[in-house]
């Protein structure tokens, strides 16, 4: 079977032929349709990623396919069923055994690449919102790489619980699908003076920073008294340095939050999150943004288009197409 697989850290990954593997005890057998790369996958080839595996390794942390075979000890999965995948590894290829526990049976009228680009994305931002930050009805959220996958999810998901959304986002066209998305005023990253905005408009109850500096100390130095400020990821390659005496001032609240680190401590809170967005997809309640959909041969396309940050919403890489 083909897989695009690192083979050691910071060179350059490489598609490539290996063996059909066979599940393992609590593992099922996985026909992918669909992989949804994610900024990770970038820092992963890096060696840079919280979880990245030792080398060598297949790239894709999520995925969609078709069950194909059950490992011994596999309970509420059958073959034949149509499921979603956070594998954190093995999913930019065209089958893969992956752990029953982080499966997840689709809606019937789920397309494999809408659920490919649906666990990361929608799980970050609706744990991020509701159960870190506690978003409510009526606050300002500040959302910068607004119309990035995981951004535009919090756009959506902010505006549907209530929030005043600050799409802070590169370029006109961006913009446009952060507003498509819910977003109720627009900042273009490149302009000058975002804090100045930020407070023109009154100032932010709860960050949702997926990019890290500057753009975080702009948005920090605009927060109002007793705002949430939630660390996703630091797409622009800068983390930020917060001193702890500034949060003093405004009884602030920073906080991280990593999706994947809910497997290890409480897969409750996780799976129940999903859920619920599940069911939010299947009454019509959420509308994914897929701006790329690419074979696997063109997988070094798309990486470049994550690399870039020239896709909006997600980019999904179809290894049966």
């Amino acid at each position: 079977m083909k897989a695009y697989r690192v083979t050691a850290t910071g060179e350059r990954p490489v598609l490539t032929d290996i063996p059909s593997p066979e599940p393992a005890p609590g593992e099922v057998a996985v026909q992918i349709a669909a992989c949804g790369l994610n900024f990770a996958d970038l820092l992963m080839v890096e060696g840079t990623y919280q979880d990245t595996p030792p080398a060598p390794f297949t790239l894709g942390i999520e995925l969609a396919g078709t069950v194909t075979a059950l490992g011994e000890g596999v309970e509420g999965l059958a073959v034949g069923d149509r499921i979603g995948v956070f594998g954190g590894r093995g999913g930019l290829a065209e089958e893969g055994c992956f752990p029953a526990a982080r499966c997840l049976k689709l809606p019937e009228a789920m397309p494999f690449h809408i659920a490919a680009a649906f666990l990361v994305a929608y799980g970050t931002s609706h744990l991020s919102l509701v159960h870190r930050a506690r978003l409510a009805q009526g606050e300002r959220l500040v959302v910068t790489g607004a119309a990035g996958g995981v951004g535009l999810t919090a756009v959506e998901l902010g505006a549907k619980l209530g929030a005043e959304v600050v799409a802070i986002a590169r370029g006109a066209d961006k913009l446009e699908v952060a507003a498509k998305a819910g977003a109720t005023h627009l900042i273009d990253a490149q302009s000058e003076d975002i804090r100045g905005q930020l407070k023109a408009l009154g100032g932010l109850d709860v960050l949702y920073d997926t990019v890290g500096d500057p753009l975080f100390t702009e948005c920090f130095r605009a927060a109002r008294p007793e705002a949430r400020l939630l660390a996703i990821g630091f797409a622009g390659g800068k983390v930020p340095q917060i001193k702890a005496n500034h949060l003093l001032v405004k009884n602030l609240t920073v906080m991280g939050l990593y999706w994947g680190g809910y497997m290890g401590f409480a897969p409750e809170v996780l799976t129940g999150s999903l859920g619920e967005l599940m069911k939010l997809w299947e009454t019509g309640g959420l509308d994914p943004h897929v701006s790329h959909r690419l074979p696997l041969d063109q997988i070094n396309k798309a990486m470049d288009l994550i690399r870039t940050r020239r896709s909006t919403g997600k980019v999904v890489v179809e290894p049966q197409r």
